[in-house]
């Protein structure tokens, strides 16, 4: 009990340390958002006419971009719902640089009604890394 008392502040920043870790994997677990990979991604777009969203700034999108993906940066999408509309009932892949900014554009699909919405996992770093193709605009 006095190690514990002595070294509390120590303690507790493992404590948060691991939180930190940890939480991200959960948080996306309780979200109910699936995560795909690459070639997830691919067939879901190729056999389920699934639409990809990228969620960028438009620098990052000038670098390149998911071939046909449809581009609405993740703070002007609450206002721009209405230009997805028809994608309602379709699979929606949603990505961003690394799969965090997508993973809140995918919390705001699921809570405007989208119900098939998916998360590419490690963003368009991870899509590079697949040597998956790429569209310059």
């Amino acid at each position: 009990m006095k190690f514990i008392l002595d070294n509390w502040s120590t303690i507790a920043i493992a404590v948060m340390a691991f939180l930190m870790l940890v939480w991200p994997p959960i948080s996306r677990k309780l979200s109910g958002i699936k995560q795909v990979g690459a070639l997830e991604a691919t067939q879901l777009v190729n056999h389920h006419d699934a639409l990809v969203l990228d969620v960028r700034e438009d620098k990052e999108v000038a670098e390149g971009k998911i071939p046909h993906a449809k581009h609405i940066p993740l703070g002007q999408l609450s206002s721009r719902l209405k230009e997805l509309e028809k994608y309602k009932d379709k699979p929606v892949v949603v990505n961003c640089r690394s799969g965090h900014r997508s993973l809140s554009a995918c919390k705001v699909l699921r809570k405007n009604g989208f119900e098939q919405v998916y998360n590419l996992a490690g963003g368009i770093i991870a899509w590079q890394q697949a040597n998956m193709p790429m569209e310059k605009r």
